[in-house]
């Protein structure tokens, strides 16, 4: 069971209100992310869930029962954190025994669940390695079994790919996922790359300055965010926001589409700009418009082989039924 509930959570750092009081409920085996720019609280939010931190009031339930006051080591959590903290001289099968060995678990034990969790991350044939031998990715895998054998209620990470390239941090968030599913285990995930949360999480939590600005499924935020921040952290290219006389024929403050609901052409269209920078991709090119009223510069997502450059006369037109409305108050209008 992993269900987290908290319940008017606010946290002061002095006079300094870094979150203020807030509800958040997180169901058992959800793989919920909390995303948002530096800054944001989300770290902070997980270290209260993990007892790392005192809430100022309000109060944290794990599985129905009050752990405000639990001890980290009691609160049946694990964490994995942006540094590995693995034991250098330590082989990797003694740095996933380590918490065992504290917990005073059986020798028999430990070896199950050693070797458990090196079969779910790939890790059987490195266990006699020392974490020196191994690469970043392999460093995290063993970071994340020490947390999976200790079978806890609910795992937290946090920003556990930030000291990973590129192209292993798209690996290891496929591994995470698919870990997931394995141990249909709650996991909460915080990081500040929306692309990790669009592609990993049943929930996300979108935060700014301690707020949860909204809360629903990836495809709930992208298609119809609450407000424009919302609007404009979820969604990469991020959408293009337009204010003035474009907006008011539409009865809003801010119209919002995003570059992969405009269609581009050299002939006709509803706007008219010039091509800025085009960043060829392969599969896709985002092209950057400038001279559209109201938004400049423009980004269109358009197919890899469009045949456009720096100063071409470009017209664009927007799919009507993908239009975003905002308010004044920059608030969605249904």
């Amino acid at each position: 069971m992993g269900r987290i509930q908290l319940k008017q959570v606010q946290k002061k750092f002095g006079d300094v209100e870094v979150i203020p009081p807030l509800d958040l409920s997180i169901e058992d085996g959800e793989f919920v992310v909390f995303v948002g720019p530096s800054g944001c609280g989300k770290s902070t939010l997980l270290r209260l869930i993990a007892g790392l931190e005192d809430t100022t009031s309000g109060s944290i339930e794990i599985d129905g029962k009050d752990a405000t006051d639990t001890p980290p080591a009691k609160r049946g959590l694990a964490m994995v954190f942006q540094s590995y903290a693995l034991y250098p001289h330590m082989s990797v099968r003694k740095n996933i025994a380590f918490p065992m060995r504290m917990a005073k678990i059986s020798e028999d034990e430990q070896n199950r669940r050693i070797e458990a969790a090196a079969r779910s991350l790939n890790l059987t044939d490195y266990l006699d390695r020392k974490p020196g031998q191994l690469s970043g990715g392999q460093r995290q895998r063993v970071a994340i079994g020490r947390a999976i054998v200790r079978e806890p209620a609910a795992f937290l990470f946090d920003e556990p790919l930030s000291n990973l390239d590129a192209a292993l941090r798209v690996g290891m968030r496929m591994e995470i996922s698919e870990l997931h599913k394995k141990l249909d285990t709650t996991m909460i995930y915080v990081t500040h790359d929306q692309v990790e949360a669009m592609t990993m999480a049943d929930k996300i939590v979108v935060l700014q300055a301690g707020v949860i600005e909204q809360v629903g499924s990836p495809l709930e935020l992208y298609r119809t965010p609450r407000n424009l921040f919302v609007a404009g952290f979820i969604g990469s290219p991020k959408m293009n926001f337009i204010e003035g006389d474009e907006a008011t024929k539409h009865g809003a403050q801010t119209i919002g589409i995003r570059p992969e609901h405009i269609d581009v052409s050299t002939t006709d269209g509803k706007w008219q700009g010039k091509v800025g920078v085009a960043e060829h991709l392969g599969s896709d090119t985002f092209i950057h418009i400038h001279g559209i009223p109201g938004c400049d510069p423009m980004t269109v997502r358009a197919p890899g082989d469009v045949a456009v450059k720096h100063g071409d006369a470009v017209f664009l037109t927007p799919n009507a039924a993908y239009i975003h409305k905002f308010d004044k108050q920059g608030l969605r209008i249904a």
